[in-house]
């Protein structure tokens, strides 16, 4: 029986980098996947909400463009669905081939079509083939999925997801999202300047929970005054269809106040759960909880050849903190010795447009562990925020800047992103994949 340095589960972000990283280092790996290569980040995620974000924002460009001095410009009103989704497939074909079965073969790992299953803590049953992989070292990189709370009435009605809802062909007169975070606020926005009525109910405080209130405060205004409502503190306790509508009975859980929202469409993005079924983690010893396998800074879960990374494993779920990861994995299976995961220098950036919002490293609400002094320079008067439009109401209040001995900030403006990686070393840095013109 053939012995890989190293058998990847899962062909993601993560997962993909540790087979590159592991075949381009001359180690013989195999890769398994059952669903589809790229995993979220080309098929459900990065690459087809980044293209909505796109058309959106072209839309709302046109919808502005009198700002700017501009005439004969009318407003675009609804667009068609169908072809606005049209063109988010055509921007994950145009990248599809980077992480095909066809180039990973061509890079020497050996790619087999079907899941995984540990028989032990050196063997992979493939699908149901019974074919059996041995490794020296065995990779988890399986990711996560929705997680759709239990609401009655929500099953019946019908809802969307952030997988299905690149599959919508009609634009909804109305959109309700479940679900604040960066999923719900991205999309939503999408949704309001294609042409959809959209309402996020929020189940925190305010919407994107691990950010500053006073980062958020910049956004929520923009987003109001693009025609989203916001609901927050409440949650969805009952759903039904009436005269062809989805009716959401919202409660707040401040005051226990009901009160009924109809729509055409639900958006549920109330959080993400593992995908961990079928690997028999139980039987194989490994530990894991519903948030997903418990590993330490390593990322070796508590089999010591057995490694856990991405969403699979928990924490923080990026794509490039995945990547990051897998390269993590690759120098701690191939040679002597173990690296820790640097949590300190973590970015990552809700694509809402605009602003964006950008935090460095790990902020002072995570556990002790984590924390680091966190400074904010916010982007009030910054000449290239100023440029997009110095009459807009989505600045920052304040500027604050940072300590010397600082390792985390925030930026929140149009281009948060850029400006934070151009003024920052970053290990694991956010990219873009170019989209075809």
């Amino acid at each position: 029986m053939t012995t890989y340095n190293v058998v990847v589960i899962g062909a993601g972000s993560g997962g993909l980098t540790v087979a590159a990283g592991v075949a381009g280092l001359g180690g013989k790996v195999a890769l398994l996947e059952k669903h589809k290569m790229g995993g979220d980040c080309l098929n459900y995620g990065c690459v087809p909400s980044k293209a909505l974000i796109r058309a959106a924002k072209a839309v709302q460009q046109v919808r502005e463009a009198h700002r700017y001095g501009v005439g004969n410009v009318t407003d675009p009103g609804p667009q068609d669905a169908k072809a606005i989704m049209d063109y988010v497939r055509s921007c994950q074909a145009h990248i599809a081939p980077h992480d095909s079965v066809e180039r990973f073969e061509g890079l020497g790992v050996e790619v087999f079509l079907g899941g995984g299953r540990l028989r032990s803590a050196n063997e992979v049953e493939v699908g149901d083939t019974g074919k059996v992989l041995r490794a020296k070292h065995i990779v988890i990189a399986t990711g996560s999925r929705a997680r759709i709370n239990e609401v009655p009435g929500l099953k019946e009605a019908g809802y969307l997801t952030n997988e299905s809802v690149f599959d919508v062909e009609k634009l909804p007169g109305s959109l309700m999202v479940m679900g604040g975070g960066p999923i719900g606020t991205e999309i939503g926005q999408s949704f309001s300047r294609l042409g959809s009525k959209v309402t996020i109910v929020s189940s925190t405080p305010h919407i994107c929970p691990k950010e500053d209130a006073d980062i958020v405060d910049v956004l929520v205004r923009k987003l109001k005054n693009e025609g989203i409502a916001i609901v927050d503190n409440s949650r969805a306790t009952k759903v039904e269809l009436r005269d062809g509508k989805k009716v959401v009975t919202v409660q707040s859980k401040l005051d226990k106040s009901t009160t009924e929202i109809a729509v055409d469409e639900i958006l549920v993005a109330t959080g993400r759960r593992p995908n961990i079924e079928g690997l028999n983690l139980e039987g194989a010893g490994i530990a894991f909880d519903e948030k997903g396998i418990k590993t330490d800074d390593r990322c070796r879960t508590s089999i010591p050849n057995v490694w856990a990374i991405g969403d699979v494993a928990g924490g923080f779920l990026f794509t490039h903190w995945a990547g990051y990861q897998g390269r993590v994995i690759v120098r701690n299976t191939l040679f002597p010795g173990t690296s820790a995961i640097d949590y300190g220098n973590l970015p990552w950036t809700t694509f809402t447009d605009s602003p964006q919002r950008l935090p460095r490293g790990v902020q002072d609400e995570r556990p002790r562990r984590l924390r680091r002094r966190v400074g904010r320079l916010l982007r009030e008067g910054r000449r290239r925020s100023q440029g997009e439009d110095p009459r807009r109401d989505d600045r920052p209040p304040s500027r604050r800047r940072p300590a010397r001995r600082d390792r985390s900030r925030e930026e929140v403006g149009p281009h948060a992103r850029q400006a934070l990686e151009h003024h920052s070393r970053l290990p694991h840095t956010l990219r873009d994949r170019p989209l075809p013109r």
